[in-house]
C-alpha cells in the first residue's frame, strides 16, 4: 500500500506543479528584413535627364540587375524589401536607351517636377471649385 499511496501523491504533487508553472514556449526562429536588387531613391531619379549616355545613367542609378539579352536598349531595375509578418514590397523602373543616350524610362517612380505640378494643378483646381461655389448666407437674418 505505501508504494501505491507514493505513486499517487506524486502524480497528484507533478499536476498542481505543472499547472503552476509559466507556459513553455519552444524558442522562435528570427526573421529577417530581406532587401533584394538595387535601391532607388528618388534624389537618383532626379538625376536622370533625357539624352544622358550609358555610362552617366549607369553613375546615378547602379548597374541594372536585369539585363534584357534581346533588347540591349533597355535596362530594368527592380527593388523588393520583405519584412516578414508586416509587408512586402516591389518597385520596379525600366529605362529605354534610344542611340545609347537616355530616351524615357517607366515604372512606380515619377521624377519630383511632375508629381510637384500634378499638386499644384490639383490645389489650382479645388481653388477654382471652391470660388465657382456661391458663398452661404443661411446664417443672417
Amino acid at each position: 500500500m505505501p508504494v501505491k499511496t507514493l505513486i499517487i501523491s506524486t502524480l497528484i504533487f507533478a499536476l498542481l506543479a505543472g499547472c503552476s508553472m509559466p507556459k513553455f514556449r519552444l524558442p522562435r526562429v528570427h526573421k529577417i528584413t530581406v532587401q533584394q536588387g538595387n535601391v532607388i531613391t528618388q534624389d537618383m531619379i532626379d538625376k536622370l535627364r533625357p539624352g544622358m549616355n550609358r555610362a552617366q545613367v549607369s553613375f546615378v542609378m547602379g548597374e541594372p540587375v536585369m539585363q534584357n539579352t534581346f533588347d540591349d536598349d533597355r535596362w530594368d531595375y527592380i527593388y523588393t524589401v520583405e519584412v516578414p509578418g508586416l509587408y512586402e514590397e516591389q518597385k520596379r523602373l525600366s529605362i529605354y536607351f534610344v542611340d545609347d543616350e537616355l530616351n524615357h524610362f517607366t515604372g512606380d517612380y515619377v521624377p519630383t517636377s511632375h508629381t510637384d505640378a500634378e499638386k499644384a494643378a490639383q490645389a489650382e483646381a479645388e481653388t477654382a471649385e471652391q470660388a465657382s461655389e456661391p458663398p452661404d448666407n443661411s446664417a443672417g437674418g
